[in-house]
């Protein structure tokens, strides 16, 4: 498996190898030791399927606070998506910055969200499939997202206003100067 850097260090991407032939493929997509090894060491809880019909659905920003702060390894399976994770880490020197990135069923990659992170995505393709696994159960208590299209953090997502399509909690989710908590920056060695 190679893992990539990422301009937020504590964010990674993951190429799992693919080993196919007339048959199909194999590929070991996650595995405990070889993550341990690269510095990466993960408990995660549960796993999350998602499918969405069309091209332009947007998914996000969505995180959960602490004590119930998710980590997410996020794949597709099926089409593509543009991924977006953003550092909400209060006194982060990359506070308000994203790693942007696509991953589809044909690269491959897999993303690596850690908490303190807001997590998501905007389909490119339709009938698109994403698995992600989560360290930490779903917490509807600690649920938190920011508007998808703040302008301060200057994502530039392949929809506009007139053409994305999300649920009804997206649509009004605050920005982030108006989150009323955020995480605490800890410098990791």
């Amino acid at each position: 498996m190679e893992i990539e850097a990422t301009e937020i260090a504590d964010v990674k991407i993951l190429k799992p190898a693919k080993f196919g032939d007339e048959r199909g493929f194999f590929s070991e997509v996650w595995n405990a030791r070889t993550l341990k090894e690269a510095g990466l060491e993960i408990d995660f809880v549960q796993d999350n399927h998602a499918y969405s019909a069309a091209v332009g659905v947007l998914r996000g920003l969505h995180y959960q606070l602490d004590p119930k702060a998710q980590g997410k390894l996020v794949r597709v399976v099926r089409g593509a998506v543009l991924d977006v994770v953003v550092d909400i880490r209060v006194g982060s020197p990359n506070f308000g910055q994203s790693v942007i990135v696509e991953i589809s069923a044909e690269n491959w990659r897999q993303i690596w969200v850690p908490p303190g992170f807001a997590h998501g995505y905007c389909t490119l393709e339709p009938d698109t499939e994403l698995l992600y696994k989560v360290t930490e159960y779903y917490s509807p208590e600690h649920d938190c997202g920011i508007f998808w299209n703040d302008p301060e953090l200057k994502i530039n997502w392949p929809v506009s206003e007139e053409n994305v399509i999300l649920s009804e909690k997206d649509k009004n989710l605050p920005l982030l100067k108006d989150q009323p908590r955020l995480f605490e920056f800890k410098e990791t060695r």
